[in-house]
């Protein structure tokens, strides 16, 4: 079984490593995924850490002809990799919706019945390149595009002076921060393990 992750350069080398640790412990394998630009492969860089880019990943699947439905759950790794996944070369106009490979993507899995899909800290970013995709979802995320999600009609829930830790909506976890990495991803796999468990049933 696979968890796709969504990446691009200027991703959370903390959430990177902690992802090739314990879901290949948890007997599930890691495909990472992005927009190719017509390449069959790119190498991407993680957030510079004191000046350092300190982690790379070689992306050789897609995520223009991927099938969400290949995944048992899919993750968008947090920092600034979904705002770049979310670029369009051009716009059609006002109004006209975004048709960057990732989003188009998002939506693709978003319609996938039970499959399970992960944002953290930043990640929301590429919900918010189509509001229709989080409107009226609970969440939460980075305290510093709270205002995004808003806008684009989520319903970030707070727990005191922060964002909330965790939260659960469905089909939808969402952390807050890579310090809660560790939770979101044992929720993750939890909410992937019940939901199999209740199709089979």
């Amino acid at each position: 079984m696979k968890i796709g992750v969504l990446i691009e350069d200027h991703f959370d080398q903390t959430e990177y490593r902690a992802f090739n640790r314990y879901f290949p412990e948890q007997g599930f394998e890691v495909e990472y995924l992005s927009h190719l630009w017509g390449q069959p492969q790119l190498t991407f860089g993680s957030n510079p850490d004191d000046g350092t880019v300190e982690e790379h990943v070689t992306v050789t699947a897609e995520v223009a002809t991927a099938d969400p439905a290949d995944y048992a759950g899919i993750i968008l790794i947090g920092a600034y990799a979904m705002d770049r996944l979310r670029y369009q070369t051009e716009i059609a106009g006002p109004g006209a919706r975004n048709g960057a490979p990732a989003v188009e993507f998002l939506r693709r899995a978003v319609a996938t019945p039970d499959l399970r899909i992960g944002t953290i800290c930043h990640s929301l970013w590429l919900f918010c390149a189509d509001p229709d995709l989080i409107r009226g979802r609970r969440v939460t995320c980075a305290h510093n595009i709270v205002c995004d999600v808003e806008n684009a009609g989520g319903i970030v829930e707070f727990a005191g002076r922060s964002t909330a830790d965790l939260v659960i909506d469905g089909n939808l976890v969402s952390a807050r921060h890579p310090e809660v990495t560790d939770r979101f991803m044992a929720a993750f796999l939890s909410e992937i393990t019940s939901g199999a468990a209740a199709v089979a049933s």
